[in-house]
């Protein structure tokens, strides 16, 4: 895939490869029975990567989790 910017921009295409590559090996495997099927377990599983799938940059914490954490830690330290 042809990448979206210019050498040292950060508009590359690292965030979409790596969820296409992560839908590939953990979903498809060629077990649907019909398109509807196969689209709503994809929107299933792109539902649990963007909020809940666990993420080594987020000290191995799910994306909510890191926000809620975020939040409070910024509350604490706050007052």
């Amino acid at each position: 895939m042809q990448s979206r910017s210019r050498r040292g921009n950060c508009y590359g295409n690292a965030h979409a490869e790596s969820f296409w590559s992560r839908l590939k090996t953990e979903l498809l495997d060629g077990s649907f029975h019909d398109l509807s099927e196969a689209r709503l377990e994809i929107n299933h599983y792109s539902d649990y990567y963007n909020a809940e799938r666990r993420r080594s940059v987020l000290s191995y914490l799910a994306p909510n989790h890191f926000e809620t954490y975020f939040h409070l830690e910024s509350q604490l330290y706050a007052a």
